[in-house]
């Protein structure tokens, strides 16, 4: 069934050089989307405020994770939301999540496992935040009721590369699954983790620094030895062909200029296709 379109422009959780970039690369891909079936969330044009709370920019964080919620509950089918940074995935997963409660797994595709807290994030960066709080183990003022969240042993990790010391501490005491760069070259150990979970429904994220910067030139980190486009887009196709896609989200896409958005554009139309045909 086709998905919606949710474009999420937000740029506010990322902490990286190219954050305001980011807005134009959710404006490009938004270009090449069916008009019909893409709805916009409407981003604050300030920077935002931490409200005491250690994440930078929190206010307007909070502000367009209403925003972006509303839209979503009026979709009738799956949805996919493109940002933007990927603390837009917070109120994606939210979603899925009370949609299909006890049944939902989410492949977090990310060079980064983004499971900082206030206190161990060395940025103050939501971006680094968001998975955290999805599993219901964020700021407080972001906590998730227990049916909108997604236990840490439905979560699995795809391609991370970039781990922070706070980070691999949580990852070793609660085993979570993770899936190499290179083990996803043959999709089969990544099904083989989601079918463990026994999920039906699947979640799927992809920060676009999941893949090697020669892969795509127009992203927001620069972390070597990512996935190919094929490689991601193989594996995303293996997951479809066994679970059920509840939602989706894309991020992270930061080009420097107009032509430069242009030369990627195929390649990350090649990834929603994965996601939508």
């Amino acid at each position: 069934m086709a998905p919606t379109f949710v474009v999420v422009p937000q740029w506010q959780g990322s902490t990286s050089p190219r954050a305001m970039r980011l807005i134009d690369g959710a404006a490009a891909i938004q270009g090449d989307l069916p008009f019909s079936a893409t709805r916009l969330v409407d981003v604050p044009v300030e920077a935002g405020d931490s409200l005491d709370t250690g994440v930078r920019r929190f206010s307007a964080i909070q502000q367009v994770r209403e925003r972006h919620t509303r839209i979503l509950q009026d979709t009738t089918d799956w949805a996919l939301s493109i940002g933007g940074d990927c603390g837009i995935a917070l109120a994606a997963v939210e979603h899925a999540a009370r949609t299909h409660p006890g049944d939902l797994a989410v492949v977090w595709f990310d060079a980064h496992p983004d499971l900082h807290t206030p206190e161990s994030s060395p940025s103050g960066g939501f971006c680094g935040m968001v998975l955290r709080a999805i599993i219901g183990e964020g700021p407080a003022e972001l906590e998730l009721a227990a049916a909108s969240s997604v236990r840490l042993q439905n979560v699995v990790l795809a391609g991370i590369r970039d781990i922070d010391d706070a980070e691999d501490v949580l990852l070793n005491e609660h085993g979570l699954v993770s899936v190499s760069c290179s083990e996803l070259a043959d999709p089969a150990a990544l099904i083989a983790a989601v079918a463990a979970i026994g999920a039906t429904h699947v979640f799927v994220h992809i920060d676009l620094d999941v893949l090697d910067p020669s892969a795509l030139d127009g992203l927001s980190d620069l972390i070597p030895f990512g996935l190919s486009v094929a490689d991601l887009g193989g594996a995303i196709t293996a997951l479809r062909a066994d679970f059920t896609l509840a939602g989706a989200t894309i991020t992270g896409f930061a080009p420097a200029s107009p032509a430069a958005a242009t030369d990627d554009l195929p390649s990350i139309l090649r990834i929603i296709g994965a996601l939508t045909r």
